[in-house]
């Protein structure tokens, strides 16, 4: 498969987490009387890849299918993105990078979902192992599933190709978040543009009448898809979290935070060019995260794609 891919600039990114767990450029083949296809049928389960965002990853490749982006802080102040598959599948995806330990619990709300990432630091592994979800890795996941391609140097050139872990897609009903969707509540604030910033990070929001949704810019520079559209959220939620230490560093040292999504607080949701001050609430991990008014009338969002990005609290 060829992938038309731009080269990005590399100045100031520096991977965080080279040399950690398994990483290949090829998959290994399935052993005697493995699948060569987990059944994602028999669970419906969503398909959540972890996606590089330090510029020289840029543009990434099949953002635009993903139902909902969620955006997380990592070492250094840095992003990166976990998308999330459910009712299309993309020919690829990528570059794919690696899991944190706060991903598992981010996880927990759907119904064993597959897991898509290029490796880990050695002691989460196991607690990957562990945790109800269906882990590809290039070292375990069908032959071809992952490929280096593309005008990016490594690690930034990893990518998936979905089609090789599920036959189709599983469906809406993968989406096991809580999210509500329907019309736009009463009220809320006119809002032109909305950035949120990261240590070392930021992503900006900008209305876009024409395109009903808010055209997606990250470290001041347009996100695009694959084909080289502007990608534009209909819905996007800043969900303000406590962001602490992790038990993990990286291969320099520097500590992984961890973003806690189990919780309540505040958090904005933006659509149809306004912002909705809201409360967010997830009691356990198996539970999604509700949204809510002041007096506890549920938010809908509006119909397709949504980014959440997490800020810290």
């Amino acid at each position: 498969m060829a992938v038309s891919l731009l080269a990005g600039c590399t100045s100031g990114d520096r991977p965080s987490d080279d040399g950690r767990g398994q990483t290949h450029s090829r998959s290994q083949e399935p052993g005697p009387g493995e699948s060569d296809r987990h059944d994602p049928m028999s669970t419906g389960s969503a398909l959540a890849v972890k996606i590089d965002n330090v510029r020289a990853a840029r543009p990434q490749t099949g953002l635009e299918a993903a139902d909902i982006v969620y955006a997380e802080q990592v070492e250094g102040g840095l992003s990166r993105l976990m998308a999330v598959y459910a009712t299309r599948l993309p020919e690829a995806v990528g570059p794919v990078r690696s899991a944190r330990e706060s991903d598992l619990e981010l996880l927990r709300q759907f119904d064993e979902p597959t897991l898509a990432f290029s490796g880990a630091q050695g002691k989460l592994l196991p607690l990957i192992d562990k945790a109800p979800l269906h882990a590809e890795s290039p070292s375990s996941a069908a032959s071809g599933a992952y490929f280096r391609g593309g005008n990016k140097a490594a690690p930034h050139n990893l990518y998936l190709r979905p089609q090789r872990l599920y036959d189709s897609a599983p469906g809406a009903d993968a989406l096991t978040t809580g999210f509500r969707y329907g019309a736009a509540a009463e009220g809320g604030t006119p809002t032109a543009s909305r950035t949120v910033r990261f240590p070392s990070a930021r992503f900006t929001f900008t209305w876009s009448a024409d395109r009903h949704g808010w055209l997606v810019s990250m470290d001041g520079t347009p996100t695009l898809a694959t084909d080289g559209k502007r990608l534009a959220a209909p819905t996007v939620v800043v969900q303000y979290v406590k962001v602490r230490e992790s038990r993990f560093h990286d291969f320099l040292g520097n500590n992984t935070p961890y973003t806690e999504t189990v919780g309540s607080g505040r958090a904005q949701v933006l659509r149809d060019g306004r912002e909705f001050e809201v409360r967010w609430q997830r009691a356990t991990a198996t539970d999604g995260t509700d949204f809510t008014t002041a007096d506890g009338t549920p938010v809908n969002f509006a119909k397709g794609q949504v980014w959440v990005v997490f800020a810290t609290a």
